[in-house]
């Protein structure tokens, strides 16, 4: 029998779903248009008025929000409420190490852990649960918002941050752990740690897994299940609108329900931002319906997906968003990390290299591997193993303070990365991301 958190919310019409999304963005429109100069200034612009946004269907009239944006207004520029309102920060980083910071009154934390509740007993959760929150936690989102999550549910919570598989596992056993939550390639790593302690499925209690912040594919939910002896499903979520739990996966396994009484996603064509209809392939875009402190109206996601409302057999009416096929900038994420190429370029710039170089992405097992190879100039090149062993060694230290993420970093020889039509190819992803 399938268990919801929130059933009148979960399982509501379509004409109360939306109901209460024109009620809420009529009210959003003008506390953002009133409270943030920044988009006021976009909506002016636009000839746009709080009085032309009458329901969801005049959303359309809205101007977009871009993660260019968000860094050209950092850190208070977006922000909708006095400082002394808000309770919390959460952070990503951004395209040249600037952070996202999102901002959080209690009001939109408790929304936020609703959402994720709604992701635990989606997945089987109650009570009785003992629920292990094995993704970061700090200023990432995973952990704080499963850990939220887990505690309105009423769910033993072990907040055990990522690392130390061992103890993860000795927990595990001890405490009969039955959700775990995760990036998929953790628990992933997991699974392959428990077999190489000579332990089984049969020697651990999960029933299910929470895993998202990063792609993953059909097969690695089939490994992942075998390994673990459970039921793995998908979460989605984004710092800018509140972390994980925008979206989450039910017991049909396939898409993930929108919270749509608190997100209005639409899907648009990326090259000219026209809004595309229901089952088409596009661009996710997002709109924050009631948070406080940081309201984003129609936020570009990059992610490029499909949109379908269709009977499902949960019982949610919630539409459903199949798992992102792609991005529509050059963003990418590694071992749960985003990284975008002008990071990389930042770095070189900035330790007196010039920017020709690649980044090569493949996954070896469950882990991403991460290769930066750098052209440097001749006269560098002259420079002994030893010399040239230091330089690796400083620059990928200078790129992990950047990415939070250690790269391989090799140096080779002047114009050696290949270029076709004059430019070189800057990313080789050969992860298999995608069925």
């Amino acid at each position: 029998m399938e268990k919801y958190y929130q059933p009148e919310i979960e399982c509501a019409s379509v004409e109360q779903i939306k109901a209460w999304q024109n009620e809420k963005i009529v009210k959003q429109v003008k506390h953002v248009y009133e409270n943030v100069p920044y988009y006021r200034n976009l909506m002016e612009e636009k000839g746009v008025t709080p009085d032309d946004i009458k329901s969801v269907d005049d959303i359309y009239k809205l101007p977009f929000l871009t993660k260019a944006d968000l860094r050209d207004a950092y850190p208070y520029g977006l922000l909708a409420k006095p400082l002394s309102d808000c309770v919390r920060i959460q952070s990503t980083s951004g395209t040249t190490g600037k952070r996202v910071v999102a901002f959080y009154t209690q009001h939109d934390v408790d929304l936020w852990e609703e959402c994720c509740a709604r992701a635990i007993v989606a997945v089987g959760g109650t009570e009785e649960d003992v629920c292990q929150v094995a993704y970061g936690y700090g200023l990432f989102t995973g952990g704080p918002g499963l850990n939220g999550g887990s505690h309105k549910v009423g769910c033993l919570t072990l907040p055990m941050s990522s690392g130390n598989t061992e103890r993860q596992i000795d927990f595990m056993r001890d405490l009969r752990s039955t959700i775990l939550c995760c990036t998929p390639s953790y628990a992933h790593y997991i699974g392959e740690t428990l077999h190489e302690m000579g332990l089984s499925a049969d020697d651990i209690h999960l029933k299910a897994g929470i895993f998202g912040a990063e792609p993953w594919t059909e097969e690695m939910r089939r490994n992942i299940e075998k390994m673990l002896g459970i039921k793995a499903y998908d979460i989605y979520g984004l710092t800018e609108t509140s972390g994980p739990g925008v979206s989450f996966e039910c017991s049909a396994q396939s898409g993930m329900h929108i919270n749509e009484d608190h997100f209005y996603a639409e899907i648009i064509d990326p090259d000219t931002g026209e809004v595309l209809p229901e089952g088409e392939k596009g661009e996710l875009v997002f709109t924050s319906l009631d948070k406080e402190a940081f309201p984003l109206l129609r936020y570009r996601t990059r992610d490029i997906c499909i949109l379908r409302r269709e009977k499902c057999s949960c019982g949610r009416t919630h539409i459903k968003m199949c798992k992102p096929m792609g991005r529509s900038d050059d963003m990418l994420i590694i071992r749960g990390v985003n990284v975008f190429p002008s990071q990389i370029e930042t770095v070189l710039l900035k330790e007196g290299y010039a920017a020709n170089y690649q980044i090569v992405v493949d996954r070896v097992g469950s882990t991403d591997t991460f290769d930066v190879y750098v052209e440097v100039t001749e006269d560098q090149f002259s420079d002994t193993v030893r010399e040239l062993t230091a330089m690796e060694r400083k620059l990928a230290d200078a790129m992990k303070t950047m990415l939070g993420i250690n790269p391989k970093v090799h140096l080779v020889e002047p114009k050696s990365i290949v270029r076709s039509e004059g430019k070189a190819k800057r990313v080789i992803d050969n992860r298999k991301l995608h069925d």
